[in-house]
């Protein structure tokens, strides 16, 4: 399943979420917004959000680091994953 993660070099949640991510072995593709305006506005009209990190598998907006980890809690994250 493809997977985007949109994020920034400063932010403490982005590196969370990527390291969820990375334990669970997911290859993404990671988008900084820091220097490209053009995917910030990119990220805001795919995502309705303009805070970081703004994550998507397949065509499934997750949301940020917060929601990540609460479909991890819940057993989601790997079926969500896997489709």
């Amino acid at each position: 399943m493809k997977t985007i993660i949109y994020s920034s070099d400063w932010c403490p949640f982005c590196v969370n979420a990527k390291r969820l991510l990375d334990q669970k072995g997911v290859k993404y593709e990671e988008i900084k917004v820091d220097t490209q305006p053009t995917k910030r506005a990119e990220m805001v009209k795919l995502s309705g959000r303009t805070s970081v990190p703004q994550i998507f598998i397949g065509n499934t907006h997750v949301g940020g680091c917060d929601e990540l980890y609460a479909l991890e809690r819940q057993g989601q994250l790997d079926t969500l994953l896997s489709k």
